[in-house]
Protein backbone atom coordinates (compact mmCIF):
# COMPACT_ATOMS: atom_id res chain seq x y z
CA UNK A 1 0.00 0.00 0.00
CA UNK A 2 1.30 3.33 -0.98
CA UNK A 3 2.24 5.81 1.95
CA UNK A 4 -0.21 8.33 0.91
CA UNK A 5 0.06 10.64 3.88
CA UNK A 6 3.25 12.09 2.85
CA UNK A 7 2.15 13.22 -1.10
CA UNK A 8 1.97 16.55 -1.61
CA UNK A 9 -0.71 17.99 -2.93
CA UNK A 10 -0.70 21.06 -4.92
CA UNK A 11 -3.41 23.76 -5.00
CA UNK A 12 -2.86 26.07 -7.48
CA UNK A 13 -0.75 29.69 -6.82
CA UNK A 14 -1.07 32.62 -5.05
CA UNK A 15 0.49 35.61 -7.24
CA UNK A 16 3.94 33.84 -7.69
CA UNK A 17 3.89 31.88 -4.85
CA UNK A 18 3.16 27.40 -5.31
CA UNK A 19 0.27 26.90 -3.09
CA UNK A 20 0.84 23.08 -1.47
CA UNK A 21 -0.27 21.23 1.14
CA UNK A 22 0.82 17.87 2.67
CA UNK A 23 -0.12 15.44 5.94
CA UNK A 24 3.15 16.13 7.65
CA UNK A 25 2.79 18.87 9.96
CA UNK A 26 3.55 17.28 13.03
CA UNK A 27 1.36 16.97 15.95
CA UNK A 28 -1.38 19.18 15.34
CA UNK A 29 -4.09 19.12 17.61
CA UNK A 30 -7.77 21.34 17.04
CA UNK A 31 -8.57 21.35 21.08
CA UNK A 32 -5.88 23.58 22.49
CA UNK A 33 -7.95 25.14 24.47
CA UNK A 34 -9.25 21.91 26.86
CA UNK A 35 -5.94 23.37 29.02
CA UNK A 36 -8.48 25.69 30.80
CA UNK A 37 -10.68 22.84 31.33
CA UNK A 38 -8.27 20.84 33.19
CA UNK A 39 -7.70 24.18 35.44
CA UNK A 40 -11.14 24.56 36.03
CA UNK A 41 -11.40 20.82 36.67
CA UNK A 42 -8.16 20.84 39.36
CA UNK A 43 -9.95 24.31 41.20
CA UNK A 44 -13.24 22.16 41.46
CA UNK A 45 -11.74 19.23 42.63
CA UNK A 46 -14.79 18.20 40.08
CA UNK A 47 -13.62 14.76 37.98
CA UNK A 48 -11.96 13.70 41.02
CA UNK A 49 -14.60 13.92 43.34
CA UNK A 50 -16.85 11.98 40.99
CA UNK A 51 -14.24 8.86 40.82
CA UNK A 52 -14.16 8.89 44.59
CA UNK A 53 -18.01 8.12 44.56
CA UNK A 54 -18.07 5.64 42.04
CA UNK A 55 -16.02 3.72 43.29
CA UNK A 56 -13.67 1.00 41.51
CA UNK A 57 -14.20 -2.42 42.04
CA UNK A 58 -12.13 -3.49 38.89
CA UNK A 59 -9.56 -5.90 39.37
CA UNK A 60 -6.43 -3.41 40.52
CA UNK A 61 -3.60 -5.86 38.50
CA UNK A 62 -5.23 -5.45 35.62
CA UNK A 63 -6.31 -1.57 35.48
CA UNK A 64 -4.60 0.68 33.15
CA UNK A 65 -6.56 3.23 33.32
CA UNK A 66 -8.36 5.01 36.69
CA UNK A 67 -11.48 5.68 37.12
CA UNK A 68 -10.59 9.25 37.29
CA UNK A 69 -8.72 9.42 34.12
CA UNK A 70 -12.25 7.33 32.07
CA UNK A 71 -14.13 10.27 33.90
CA UNK A 72 -11.84 13.03 33.00
CA UNK A 73 -11.44 11.46 29.28
CA UNK A 74 -14.89 11.60 28.68
CA UNK A 75 -15.98 14.64 30.43
CA UNK A 76 -13.55 17.18 28.48
CA UNK A 77 -14.94 14.91 25.43
CA UNK A 78 -18.26 16.26 25.58
CA UNK A 79 -16.97 19.83 26.79
CA UNK A 80 -15.16 20.06 23.67
CA UNK A 81 -18.10 18.73 21.52
CA UNK A 82 -16.87 15.16 21.02
CA UNK A 83 -20.55 13.29 21.95
CA UNK A 84 -20.29 10.08 21.73
CA UNK A 85 -17.46 7.01 22.85
CA UNK A 86 -16.65 6.12 19.32
CA UNK A 87 -14.92 9.46 18.87
CA UNK A 88 -12.09 8.53 21.62
CA UNK A 89 -10.77 5.75 19.37
CA UNK A 90 -9.34 8.57 17.81
CA UNK A 91 -8.93 11.46 20.38
CA UNK A 92 -7.26 8.62 22.84
CA UNK A 93 -4.30 9.92 20.74
CA UNK A 94 -4.68 13.26 20.93
CA UNK A 95 -1.61 14.65 23.03
CA UNK A 96 -3.03 17.57 24.25
CA UNK A 97 -5.95 15.24 25.64
CA UNK A 98 -3.83 13.12 27.02
CA UNK A 99 -2.71 15.97 28.91
CA UNK A 100 -5.18 17.53 30.33
CA UNK A 101 -5.70 14.28 31.61
CA UNK A 102 -2.88 13.62 33.15
CA UNK A 103 -1.26 10.78 30.98
CA UNK A 104 1.47 10.63 28.82
CA UNK A 105 0.27 7.71 26.97
CA UNK A 106 -2.79 6.61 24.97
CA UNK A 107 -6.45 7.81 26.70
CA UNK A 108 -8.70 4.65 27.35
CA UNK A 109 -10.45 3.62 23.88
CA UNK A 110 -14.29 3.41 23.06
CA UNK A 111 -14.53 -0.22 24.35
CA UNK A 112 -13.36 0.91 27.78
CA UNK A 113 -15.48 4.09 28.11
CA UNK A 114 -18.61 1.69 26.84
CA UNK A 115 -17.51 -0.86 29.68
CA UNK A 116 -17.69 2.01 32.56
CA UNK A 117 -21.31 3.31 31.35
CA UNK A 118 -22.72 -0.09 31.13
CA UNK A 119 -21.64 -1.01 34.67
CA UNK A 120 -23.79 2.20 36.12
CA UNK A 121 -25.97 1.47 38.70
CA UNK A 122 -28.57 3.54 40.79
CA UNK A 123 -26.35 3.45 43.40
CA UNK A 124 -23.54 5.43 41.21
CA UNK A 125 -26.57 7.83 40.36
CA UNK A 126 -26.99 8.33 43.74
CA UNK A 127 -23.71 8.93 44.12
CA UNK A 128 -22.92 11.70 41.18
CA UNK A 129 -25.93 13.57 42.33
CA UNK A 130 -24.49 13.88 45.46
CA UNK A 131 -21.21 14.97 44.34
CA UNK A 132 -23.20 17.95 41.81
CA UNK A 133 -24.63 18.92 45.77
CA UNK A 134 -21.46 19.17 47.28
CA UNK A 135 -20.08 20.67 44.48
CA UNK A 136 -22.82 23.67 44.65
CA UNK A 137 -22.84 23.87 48.33
CA UNK A 138 -18.74 24.26 48.15
CA UNK A 139 -19.41 27.10 45.55
CA UNK A 140 -20.74 29.70 48.10
CA UNK A 141 -18.91 31.03 50.41
CA UNK A 142 -21.95 32.09 53.27
CA UNK A 143 -25.34 30.88 53.29
CA UNK A 144 -27.95 32.38 51.09
CA UNK A 145 -30.60 34.18 52.40
CA UNK A 146 -32.79 32.47 49.73
CA UNK A 147 -32.80 29.75 47.13
CA UNK A 148 -35.36 28.82 44.64
CA UNK A 149 -35.16 25.73 42.77
CA UNK A 150 -36.37 25.72 39.51
CA UNK A 151 -37.91 22.46 38.31
CA UNK A 152 -38.80 20.90 35.21
CA UNK A 153 -38.80 17.81 33.32
CA UNK A 154 -37.97 17.41 29.17
CA UNK A 155 -38.05 14.39 27.10
CA UNK A 156 -34.88 12.50 25.52
CA UNK A 157 -36.25 11.32 22.16
CA UNK A 158 -35.12 7.17 21.90
CA UNK A 159 -34.48 5.22 18.46
CA UNK A 160 -33.57 1.51 20.02
CA UNK A 161 -34.76 -0.96 22.23
CA UNK A 162 -33.69 0.92 25.47
CA UNK A 163 -34.75 -0.24 28.45
CA UNK A 164 -38.25 1.19 30.41
CA UNK A 165 -38.52 3.27 27.24
CA UNK A 166 -42.42 4.62 26.14
CA UNK A 167 -44.65 5.88 23.60
CA UNK A 168 -45.44 9.37 24.78
CA UNK A 169 -48.39 10.71 23.19
CA UNK A 170 -47.47 14.35 23.59
CA UNK A 171 -44.05 14.19 22.20
CA UNK A 172 -45.14 11.52 19.75
CA UNK A 173 -42.25 9.35 20.08
CA UNK A 174 -40.97 6.81 22.74
CA UNK A 175 -38.96 8.67 25.06
CA UNK A 176 -37.65 9.34 28.45
CA UNK A 177 -38.40 12.27 30.85
CA UNK A 178 -35.19 13.45 32.76
CA UNK A 179 -35.95 15.47 35.43
CA UNK A 180 -33.97 18.95 36.24
CA UNK A 181 -33.77 20.74 39.33
CA UNK A 182 -31.38 24.08 39.10
CA UNK A 183 -30.43 26.77 41.30
CA UNK A 184 -29.75 30.14 39.24
CA UNK A 185 -27.21 27.95 36.60
CA UNK A 186 -26.45 25.49 38.98
CA UNK A 187 -27.62 22.03 38.43
CA UNK A 188 -28.50 20.03 41.39
CA UNK A 189 -30.06 17.05 40.35
CA UNK A 190 -30.93 15.61 36.41
CA UNK A 191 -32.88 12.15 37.32
CA UNK A 192 -33.62 10.08 34.31
CA UNK A 193 -37.31 8.44 34.17
CA UNK A 194 -39.86 6.32 31.87
CA UNK A 195 -42.33 8.62 30.31
CA UNK A 196 -44.71 6.08 31.09
CA UNK A 197 -45.35 8.24 34.64
CA UNK A 198 -46.28 11.65 35.66
CA UNK A 199 -43.43 14.22 36.10
CA UNK A 200 -45.37 15.32 39.30
CA UNK A 201 -45.21 11.61 40.58
CA UNK A 202 -41.54 11.99 42.02
CA UNK A 203 -41.30 15.51 42.72
CA UNK A 204 -41.87 15.75 46.21
CA UNK A 205 -40.13 12.62 46.57
CA UNK A 206 -36.94 14.63 44.82
CA UNK A 207 -37.33 17.58 46.73
CA UNK A 208 -37.21 16.00 49.94
CA UNK A 209 -34.04 14.30 49.07
CA UNK A 210 -32.20 17.47 47.98
CA UNK A 211 -33.71 19.71 51.45
CA UNK A 212 -31.76 17.30 53.62
CA UNK A 213 -27.99 18.35 52.63
CA UNK A 214 -29.59 21.76 51.74
CA UNK A 215 -30.49 22.34 55.20
CA UNK A 216 -27.85 20.86 56.76
CA UNK A 217 -25.55 23.40 55.11
CA UNK A 218 -27.79 26.11 55.75
CA UNK A 219 -30.34 25.68 58.06
CA UNK A 220 -31.90 29.69 58.00
CA UNK A 221 -32.04 29.83 54.12
CA UNK A 222 -35.34 30.05 52.64
CA UNK A 223 -36.22 27.76 50.23
CA UNK A 224 -38.51 27.93 46.92
CA UNK A 225 -39.64 25.67 44.45
CA UNK A 226 -41.16 27.41 41.20
CA UNK A 227 -42.01 24.92 38.79
CA UNK A 228 -45.04 24.77 35.74
CA UNK A 229 -48.21 24.00 35.87
CA UNK A 230 -47.25 20.11 35.59
CA UNK A 231 -46.48 20.27 38.79
CA UNK A 232 -49.32 21.44 40.65
CA UNK A 233 -50.48 18.39 42.32
CA UNK A 234 -52.24 18.17 45.94
CA UNK A 235 -49.58 16.01 47.56
CA UNK A 236 -46.71 18.20 46.39
CA UNK A 237 -48.06 20.97 47.10
CA UNK A 238 -49.57 19.52 50.82
CA UNK A 239 -45.64 17.75 51.31
CA UNK A 240 -44.30 21.50 50.86
CA UNK A 241 -46.26 23.61 53.11
CA UNK A 242 -45.56 21.10 55.54
CA UNK A 243 -41.79 20.81 54.94
CA UNK A 244 -41.51 24.55 55.27
CA UNK A 245 -40.70 24.78 52.05
CA UNK A 246 -42.27 27.75 49.53
CA UNK A 247 -43.55 27.23 45.92
CA UNK A 248 -44.67 29.41 43.23
CA UNK A 249 -46.14 26.73 40.73
CA UNK A 250 -48.49 27.23 37.69
CA UNK A 251 -52.00 26.11 37.91
CA UNK A 252 -53.89 24.83 34.96
CA UNK A 253 -57.02 26.95 33.46
CA UNK A 254 -60.43 25.10 34.39
CA UNK A 255 -64.26 26.24 34.76
CA UNK A 256 -63.72 27.31 37.81
CA UNK A 257 -60.89 29.43 37.47
CA UNK A 258 -62.56 31.27 33.96
CA UNK A 259 -65.49 31.53 36.22
CA UNK A 260 -63.65 33.73 38.54
CA UNK A 261 -61.90 36.07 36.10
CA UNK A 262 -65.27 36.24 33.83
CA UNK A 263 -65.79 39.93 34.86
CA UNK A 264 -62.27 41.60 34.23
CA UNK A 265 -61.58 39.58 30.92
CA UNK A 266 -64.97 41.02 29.33
CA UNK A 267 -64.41 44.34 30.48
CA UNK A 268 -60.59 43.76 28.91
CA UNK A 269 -62.27 42.60 25.85
CA UNK A 270 -64.24 45.84 25.60
CA UNK A 271 -60.94 47.59 26.34
CA UNK A 272 -58.92 45.82 23.73
CA UNK A 273 -62.10 46.69 21.12
CA UNK A 274 -61.68 50.48 21.78
CA UNK A 275 -57.99 50.67 21.89
CA UNK A 276 -57.09 48.19 19.39
CA UNK A 277 -54.14 47.47 21.65
CA UNK A 278 -53.33 44.32 23.92
CA UNK A 279 -54.62 44.53 27.60
CA UNK A 280 -53.17 42.98 30.77
CA UNK A 281 -54.38 42.74 34.08
CA UNK A 282 -53.52 41.40 37.36
CA UNK A 283 -55.61 40.37 39.90
CA UNK A 284 -55.50 37.42 43.13
CA UNK A 285 -58.19 35.92 44.95
CA UNK A 286 -58.62 32.09 47.46
CA UNK A 287 -58.85 29.00 45.36
CA UNK A 288 -59.35 25.44 46.63
CA UNK A 289 -59.76 22.32 43.86
CA UNK A 290 -61.71 19.66 45.07
CA UNK A 291 -59.07 17.59 45.41
CA UNK A 292 -56.73 20.25 48.01
CA UNK A 293 -57.32 20.08 52.15
CA UNK A 294 -57.95 24.39 51.78
CA UNK A 295 -58.08 27.48 50.28
CA UNK A 296 -54.71 28.67 48.53
CA UNK A 297 -53.95 31.82 47.16
CA UNK A 298 -53.88 32.31 43.02
CA UNK A 299 -52.87 34.95 41.15
CA UNK A 300 -54.74 35.32 37.32
CA UNK A 301 -52.64 37.62 34.76
CA UNK A 302 -55.15 38.27 31.89
CA UNK A 303 -54.63 39.32 28.85
CA UNK A 304 -56.50 40.31 25.65
CA UNK A 305 -55.44 40.74 22.30
CA UNK A 306 -55.29 40.14 18.04
CA UNK A 307 -55.66 36.19 19.51
CA UNK A 308 -58.29 36.79 21.92
CA UNK A 309 -58.06 36.24 26.25
CA UNK A 310 -54.56 34.40 27.09
CA UNK A 311 -55.10 34.00 30.57
CA UNK A 312 -52.70 32.52 33.23
CA UNK A 313 -52.65 31.15 36.57
CA UNK A 314 -50.41 30.76 38.93
CA UNK A 315 -50.34 29.25 43.16
CA UNK A 316 -48.32 30.68 45.76
CA UNK A 317 -47.49 31.45 49.12
CA UNK A 318 -45.52 34.08 48.93
CA UNK A 319 -45.91 37.29 50.16
CA UNK A 320 -46.20 40.55 47.83
CA UNK A 321 -47.89 41.73 44.81
CA UNK A 322 -49.59 39.64 42.27
CA UNK A 323 -47.79 41.84 39.16
CA UNK A 324 -44.72 41.56 40.95
CA UNK A 325 -44.50 38.04 42.10
CA UNK A 326 -45.57 37.18 38.07
CA UNK A 327 -43.76 38.79 36.28
CA UNK A 328 -40.38 39.10 38.65
CA UNK A 329 -40.78 35.44 40.04
CA UNK A 330 -42.27 33.16 38.36
CA UNK A 331 -41.88 34.03 34.32
CA UNK A 332 -38.17 34.41 36.08
CA UNK A 333 -38.56 30.08 35.74
CA UNK A 334 -37.86 31.01 31.94
CA UNK A 335 -34.18 30.69 31.87
CA UNK A 336 -34.36 27.45 33.79
CA UNK A 337 -35.24 26.08 30.33
CA UNK A 338 -32.54 27.98 28.49
CA UNK A 339 -29.96 25.75 31.14
CA UNK A 340 -31.92 22.38 29.97
CA UNK A 341 -31.21 23.59 26.31
CA UNK A 342 -27.57 23.78 27.14
CA UNK A 343 -27.47 20.68 29.28
CA UNK A 344 -29.23 18.60 26.19
CA UNK A 345 -27.82 20.33 23.28
CA UNK A 346 -24.63 21.62 23.85
CA UNK A 347 -23.39 18.80 26.00
CA UNK A 348 -25.55 16.41 24.68
CA UNK A 349 -27.82 15.52 27.53
CA UNK A 350 -30.05 14.12 25.08
CA UNK A 351 -27.98 10.96 23.62
CA UNK A 352 -29.11 7.76 25.30
CA UNK A 353 -27.89 5.38 23.02
CA UNK A 354 -27.05 2.82 25.74
CA UNK A 355 -29.52 -0.18 26.21
CA UNK A 356 -29.34 -0.24 29.84
CA UNK A 357 -31.47 1.95 31.43
CA UNK A 358 -28.82 3.18 34.09
CA UNK A 359 -25.99 3.22 31.61
CA UNK A 360 -28.60 6.27 29.93
CA UNK A 361 -29.02 7.55 33.12
CA UNK A 362 -24.80 7.72 33.62
CA UNK A 363 -24.57 9.93 30.33
CA UNK A 364 -27.08 11.61 31.66
CA UNK A 365 -24.84 12.63 34.67
CA UNK A 366 -21.89 12.66 32.37
CA UNK A 367 -23.58 15.74 30.62
CA UNK A 368 -24.24 17.49 33.75
CA UNK A 369 -20.71 17.16 35.05
CA UNK A 370 -19.64 18.28 31.54
CA UNK A 371 -22.32 21.50 31.92
CA UNK A 372 -21.11 22.36 35.71
CA UNK A 373 -17.27 22.37 34.25
CA UNK A 374 -18.30 25.23 31.24
CA UNK A 375 -20.63 27.36 33.88
CA UNK A 376 -17.89 27.19 36.38
CA UNK A 377 -15.20 28.33 33.46
CA UNK A 378 -17.40 31.21 32.52
CA UNK A 379 -18.13 32.42 36.35
CA UNK A 380 -14.49 31.38 37.17
CA UNK A 381 -12.29 32.63 34.23
CA UNK A 382 -14.42 34.79 31.54
CA UNK A 383 -16.11 37.14 33.90
CA UNK A 384 -15.68 40.46 32.42
CA UNK A 385 -14.46 39.53 28.74
CA UNK A 386 -16.93 39.03 25.92
CA UNK A 387 -17.86 35.48 26.96
CA UNK A 388 -19.01 36.22 29.76
CA UNK A 389 -22.56 35.81 29.03
CA UNK A 390 -21.89 33.35 26.48
CA UNK A 391 -23.61 30.02 26.00
CA UNK A 392 -21.56 26.58 26.24
CA UNK A 393 -21.20 26.34 22.24
CA UNK A 394 -20.41 29.87 21.72
CA UNK A 395 -17.65 29.32 24.45
CA UNK A 396 -16.53 26.08 23.10
CA UNK A 397 -16.09 27.51 19.49
CA UNK A 398 -14.36 30.92 20.38
CA UNK A 399 -12.28 29.27 22.93
CA UNK A 400 -11.72 25.71 23.36
CA UNK A 401 -11.66 24.59 19.75
CA UNK A 402 -8.12 26.43 19.16
CA UNK A 403 -5.80 24.56 16.54
CA UNK A 404 -2.09 24.00 18.57
CA UNK A 405 0.84 21.89 17.53
CA UNK A 406 2.32 19.65 20.78
CA UNK A 407 5.94 19.14 21.13
CA UNK A 408 6.38 16.79 23.86
CA UNK A 409 9.80 15.48 25.12
CA UNK A 410 10.99 14.05 28.11
CA UNK A 411 11.49 17.10 30.16
CA UNK A 412 8.08 19.43 28.88
CA UNK A 413 4.71 19.29 27.14
CA UNK A 414 5.06 22.75 25.16
CA UNK A 415 1.35 23.86 23.04
CA UNK A 416 1.49 25.87 20.54
CA UNK A 417 -1.71 27.64 19.89
CA UNK A 418 -2.42 29.62 16.82
CA UNK A 419 -0.71 32.88 16.50
CA UNK A 420 -3.71 33.74 14.42
CA UNK A 421 -6.51 33.38 16.90
CA UNK A 422 -9.21 36.08 17.22
CA UNK A 423 -9.69 35.21 20.90
CA UNK A 424 -6.18 34.71 22.40
CA UNK A 425 -6.42 36.98 24.45
CA UNK A 426 -9.46 36.01 26.44
CA UNK A 427 -7.68 33.04 26.64
CA UNK A 428 -5.32 34.19 28.38
CA UNK A 429 -6.96 36.75 30.48
CA UNK A 430 -8.68 32.73 31.32
CA UNK A 431 -5.72 31.01 31.95
CA UNK A 432 -4.74 34.03 34.34
CA UNK A 433 -7.98 33.95 36.39
CA UNK A 434 -7.17 30.25 36.84
CA UNK A 435 -3.87 30.25 38.08
CA UNK A 436 -3.43 28.59 41.74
Amino acid sequence: MPKCTDETVEFGRVGRRLVQAAFDGGDIVSDGGVLLLKRVDERLGLTSAAARALGDERRSASIEHSMHSLLAQRVYGLCLGWSDVCDHNVLRNDLVMQTAVGRAQALASAPTLSRLESGATAAHAAALHRVLMHQFIASHSKAPEELVLDVDATHVPLHGEQERGHFHAYYDNYCYLPLYVFVGQDMLACVLRPSDRDPASVVSALIKRLLLPLRQAWPKTKIIVRADSGFCRPRVLQRLERWGVSYIIGLQKNSRLAQQVELAELALAEQYAASKTKQRMFGEFKYAAGTWNKPRRVIARLEHGEQGANPRFIVTDLPGSAQALYERSYCARGEAENRIKEAQLDLFGRRASCHRFWANQLRLLLAALAYTLMINLRRLALQGTELAQACTATIRTKLLKIGAAVLRNTRRVRVLLASAHPMKHVFIVAARALSP
